[in-house]
């Protein structure tokens, strides 16, 4: 038995099977960041930090004698944890083989989740001492105008920066998901003005719900890491006669190595 205590719950391998299914699922949809930055992981559940290779000087821990002392600088996992509940009459249902199971609790959580790795990515978690992407870049923002149809400029307009810093591509454009359905609902001279920013770049235009505005980012590697510990799991809480509880979990933490490998896009108002 290990910290998830799936043994303890009331849930068939059937019933695990479709949580499973539709958390991946949900989470395959959602998740940005993963896609535009370095993965590394998952380490297991018993990792607990990044060493930084690197130390700072501290006093020594003996008064007058000739002792120097360093300590070393490491980055902390975070553990994220959101709990949800089935109830015992849906899992019998898909142990009876339905077809169509009330799985929107699973969803609703594996939502949050993936929105709250993807903001601290992008944003920043200072309670975990993360640095986001537009945090660390943040004096390189390009405004993207008023109106929808300035979005492949800007888009341009960073690329430039990005290439002036010495940023080589891929390249790729990360994008609200409003902004994202906007676009590609939007036309410039019979196509949608998302198709004209696609034409810019060698990489894709992600979709991240959460991201405010938008982000256009070196694919070269080795600009930002995410380090993955325990990579999503779901594990078991406790249950009654009607409900059981479980919980979506994973740990950790993310570093910028060059700041300048990423321009956000900074969204004002749009007509």
């Amino acid at each position: 038995m290990n910290h998830l205590f799936r043994e303890r719950a009331p849930i068939t391998p059937a019933g695990w099977a479709e949580i499973e299914k539709e958390a991946k699922r949900t989470l395959r949809a959602l998740l940005a960041a993963r896609r535009v930055v370095d993965f590394r992981g998952p380490l297991g559940w018993q990792a607990s930090d990044v060493e930084l290779g690197r130390a700072d000087p501290i006093a020594s821990p003996v008064n007058g004698k000739d002792v120097q002392a360093r300590l070393r600088r490491i980055q902390p996992l975070v553990e994220l944890r959101v709990p949800f509940e089935m109830t015992r009459a849906e899992l019998d249902a898909i142990d009876r083989g339905a077809r169509d199971p009330d799985l929107d609790a699973v969803t609703a959580a594996a939502r949050q989740i993936a929105i709250a790795e993807d903001r601290a990515i992008f944003h920043g978690y200072d309670a975990a001492h993360i640095t986001g992407i537009c945090q660390a870049s943040g004096t390189a923002t390009v405004p993207l105008g008023t109106s929808h149809n300035d979005y492949p400029g800007a888009v341009a307009a960073a690329l430039t920066r990005l290439r002036d810093d010495g940023v080589e591509g891929p390249f790729a454009v990360v994008l609200n998901e409003q902004l994202y359905k906007d676009l590609a609902a939007r036309t410039d001279g019979g196509y949608p003005i998302l198709t004209h920013v696609k034409r810019l770049v060698e990489g894709d235009i992600v979709p991240a719900p959460g991201l405010d505005g938008g982000l256009v980012i070196s694919l070269r590697g080795g600009d930002f890491e995410l380090t993955v510990g325990q990579d999503f799991s779901i594990g078991y809480l406790e249950h009654t006669t009607e409900l059981v509880r479980l919980y979506i979990e994973e740990s950790f933490t993310f570093l910028v190595l060059t700041e300048q490998a990423a321009v956000p896009l900074s969204a004002g108002g749009k007509k």
